[in-house]
């Protein structure tokens, strides 16, 4: 959105140009999480763990809301983001342990 004119407000300009550096930077912040889980899931594949931790997870959640509340930010929102990240993950670790049990 421009203002009359076809002129691109300089605060609005600044607060895009930092709203594409955050996420930027959760684009990497979550590849790095991804990358952590993907070995999480080659562990629990190599030791016969479930790919679901339905405890882990719970507390998790707690956490992430916990967390959300003091950066006030919607626990409501922070536990529907987590919970579409671990089905995520979940999805992965069991493509993980089917590789895994086709190998073994």
């Amino acid at each position: 959105m421009t203002a009359p004119g076809g002129v691109v407000p300089a605060e609005l300009a600044r607060l895009r140009g930092s709203i594409d550096n955050i996420d930027a930077a959760l684009v990497h912040i979550l590849a790095e999480r991804f990358k952590a889980t993907q070995r999480v899931g080659v562990l629990k594949a190599e030791i016969g763990l479930p790919a679901s931790d339905p405890g882990r997870e719970a507390q998790q959640v707690a956490r992430l809301r916990r967390l959300a509340q003091e950066a006030d930010l919607d626990p409501v929102f922070a536990e529907k983001f987590l919970e579409f990240i671990v089905a995520e993950v979940i999805r992965h670790h069991e493509a993980i342990a089917q590789d895994h049990a086709q190998r073994v």
